[in-house]
């Protein structure tokens, strides 16, 4: 028998488990099973569920801990697999949708069903059916149900709350789409990808450091608005900027700084926002323009390092065509939520400290330590960085690790099915204001 990998026995149990289950299943759900692998789209719980909730994932570093990244040299091999799973799993009719309503009172038999759901995608063993007493939870029930939820985004509180109703009533066949619109994304991001890393998953509002194809650290990121979505990209950093200036958009200029300060003349000066004629131009009086009649990037906003900056302490520089960075806020509350599709386009990152130390590596004997330091004299100072790591803006919905866990996330932006891999979405909506 070949030599086979812990990851690889995981999934060929997975299979074997689908193999086995597809044969009951079958006649009973043969006719929704021809439906759902027909809709041509796949479904997605809507951005609002998407965001409610407690607190899904931490800012953390994963010391002493081995975890495989979101994509490494293994991740295409692992997703081959997985959809080989939910292939077997589609063949057999997926699975019936739960009632979420039986999980807000004492319904008979919502547990058993549960159990069933469960052990569909195996995150229950089989043997689990036939405990004394199905109808109730034990301790394997709620490992398996907070491992569902920690693989789909949700807070694993281990309750059948909505969202996780909603997740576990995707149709077997739109798992199986998503893990396929994935392949061409992850293929590409792979591409090029050195050993040191920095991949930010615009779905999961998240960001990983990597290095030698292990996770360094993990951090919550505020990512693009459906109005203003995020770009999926690639590059290698160029450089770190402490106590940056912020040189306001022409978009945030017109639906942001314009309005806020016709209806309060002292609101640039508050927020320590400079007006220039042009970049590099002479100051101007922002009291002696009229701003009905001016064109939105006429003039140069920009707004002096401080306490007020909206980049605050640092800003990650990148070449790329959209004109998007990585930084630190002010506002640090946006990360205590899931609702973190909030930004213009660039990627707002928690615990910046850290992940600066870990983009540095060391360079000039620069540690942790000096971050306040450095940001306290609220003096601009950019430092070019000597050995870059790569970038990735992703877009995935639906991708398997190479530890086994397979992950899926809301269809945020609703790109799935557009062919989309890399480059700019198209925005959902025109908004009146920030």
């Amino acid at each position: 028998m070949p030599n086979m990998t812990s990851d690889h026995l995981l999934l060929t149990r997975r299979r074997m488990i689908a193999g086995a289950l597809a044969m009951p299943f079958a006649t009973s759900m043969a006719a929704r099973a021809q439906e759902t692998s027909s809709f041509g789209m796949p479904v997605s719980i809507p951005p609002e569920l998407a965001t409610q909730g407690k607190l899904s994932t931490s800012t953390e570093i994963l010391e002493g801990r081995i975890e495989a990244p979101m994509i490494a040299q293994g991740t295409l091999p692992a997703m081959e697999e997985a959809i080989a799973l939910y292939e077997e799993l589609t063949a057999g009719g997926g699975w019936d949708p739960l009632n979420y309503q039986d999980y807000t009172s004492k319904a008979k038999g919502r547990y058993v069903l549960l159990r069933q759901r469960l052990v569909r995608e195996n995150y229950l063993p089989f043997e689990a059916l036939a405990v004394a007493q199905p109808d109730t939870i034990d301790d394997e029930l709620l490992s398996a149900l907070k491992n569902f939820q920690a693989h789909h985004g949700i807070n694993p509180s281990g309750k059948m709350n909505e969202r996780t109703v909603a997740e576990m009533n995707i149709p077997v066949a739109a798992r199986l789409y998503a893990l396929r619109e994935n392949q061409p994304r992850v293929t590409e991001h792979l591409l090029g990808l050195g050993s040191r890393s920095i991949l930010v998953n615009i779905p999961s509002a998240q960001l990983e450091t990597v290095d030698n194809g292990r996770v360094y650290s993990r951090h919550n990121v505020v990512v693009g608005k459906l109005a203003r979505p995020s770009p999926s990209l690639k590059s290698k950093i160029t450089d770190v900027t402490f106590n940056p200036y912020w040189n306001a958009p022409a978009s945030i200029v017109a639906r942001d700084l314009v309005p806020k300060f016709l209806k309060d003349p002292t609101y640039l000066e508050q927020m320590q926002i400079r007006v220039f004629d042009g970049i590099g131009g002479p100051e101007i009086d922002p009291l002696t323009v009229d701003w009905e009649i001016t064109a939105p990037d006429r003039y140069h906003f920009r707004q002096q390092p401080g306490e007020n900056n909206a980049l605050a302490t640092v800003k990650v520089n990148f070449k790329n065509e959209h004109m998007v960075y990585m930084h630190d806020t002010p506002h640090r509350e946006d990360f205590l939520g899931n609702a973190r599709f909030q930004s213009s386009g660039c990627v707002r990152v928690d615990q910046v400290r850290p992940f600066i130390s870990w983009i540095l590596n060391g360079q000039d004997g620069f540690h942790e330590g000096l971050f306040e330091m450095i940001t306290a004299s609220q003096e601009t100072t950019v430092t070019r960085v000597q050995t870059p790591a790569d970038v990735r803006f992703m877009y995935l919905t639906a991708w398997a690790t190479e530890d086994g866990p397979i992950q899926f996330r809301p269809d945020i932006y609703a790109l799935d099915g557009k062919g989309f891999v890399i480059g700019q979405p198209e925005p959902a909506a025109e908004e009146e204001s920030l």
